[in-house]
């Protein structure tokens, strides 16, 4: 597989942002988002706050993805 990240735009509390995520991290993204009744931005907003200084917001977006997941194929 060679998906190369793609650009995303967000808006973050009222500012313009960008991400770079692949098409299947930003697909599973968009799936998390709408199974809570969140927004893409919303959603976005909250992992960025939650995230601190130590990554930034696309590797954070990763790694929560990878969290939901792996805590779906638990609850199986």
């Amino acid at each position: 597989m060679t998906d190369r990240p793609k650009k995303r735009s967000l808006t973050l509390r009222g500012h313009r942002s960008s991400v770079s995520l692949e098409d299947p991290f930003w697909e599973e993204f968009c799936a998390i988002a709408a199974a809570r009744g969140q927004s893409v931005n919303a959603l976005a907003a909250e992992i960025d706050e939650a995230r601190g200084l130590s990554s930034g917001l696309a590797t954070a977006i990763r790694l929560f993805v990878l969290k939901e997941l792996r805590a779906q194929r638990d609850a199986r």
